[in-house]
């Protein structure tokens, strides 16, 4: 991919996903220290979220394609745009770097280095929030790369931005970002115990995106545009 080897691109995905999550768990922390405010929380939460995604895409994206997520590896691997063996070590790479995220935050703030979170998130409603977070995300990343490619930073950071308000679970949207928030017993953690049902949930989400995506976005023919007008012999 772009002339880097595997090493380093696995490299590219864990530094990206453990800085993505110190992001996350970091900013969270912050928030909740700084204000009793729960909205105010969210927002400081949210804000540095977006720009971090914008900065990392850019920077690591030439390297790895910046997945940053297990849904997204899966979604390349199935449009053949990544083989699958490549895939499984994305992903290892990927929980691997956002436990280390964890850590680093819990250490910048003082905290214990892993600590079980007891925030329950839950829920039919939870599920399909996560399900529509994590299709509108592939459909963010798909179209971006069809018709703007330069833009996807922007893209993919102004989208999970707009998650993190719009949808009941505040847009997780990726299962090694869940996985590592699981870790953290702070404003932006999840029990252990309700993973499963968000992980599922983020999968099928990404996958009926690709789905869906793959056909909308599908070149037509030439000789089809042409019975329907839509290109001049």
């Amino acid at each position: 991919m772009n002339g880097f080897d595997l090493p380093r691109r696995l490299t590219a995905e864990a530094l990206g996903t453990g800085l993505l999550v110190a992001t996350v768990v970091g900013s969270g922390i912050m928030a909740d220290r700084l204000t009793d405010d729960t909205a105010l929380a969210l927002l400081g939460n949210t804000l540095p979220t977006g720009a971090i995604l914008v900065v990392l895409i850019t920077i690591l994206g030439p390297i790895s394609g910046a997945h940053f997520n297990p849904a997204v590896s899966l979604v390349f691997a199935m449009k053949r745009d990544i083989d699958w063996n490549a895939a499984l070590l994305y992903i290892i790479a990927q929980i691997v770097g956002g436990v280390a995220g964890t850590v680093a935050a819990h250490l910048m703030f003082g905290l214990p280095l892993i600590e079980a979170s007891l925030t329950a998130r839950t829920g039919a409603a939870q599920w399909f929030a996560e399900a529509v977070a994590a299709f509108g995300l592939v459909a963010t990343i798909l179209a971006g790369i069809r018709f703007s490619s330069s833009s996807v930073p922007w893209l993919v950071g102004l989208y999970i931005t707009a998650a993190y308000w719009f949808t009941a679970s505040t847009s997780f949207a990726n299962p090694a970002v869940a996985i590592a928030r699981s870790l953290t017993n702070t404003f932006s953690g999840i029990r252990p115990i309700d993973l499963p049902g968000f992980i599922v949930a983020e999968i099928l989400g990404a996958i009926v995106g690709c789905l869906l995506m793959t056909w909308l976005l599908r070149k037509q023919p030439e000789a089809e545009a042409r019975r329907s007008g839509k290109v001049r012999a």
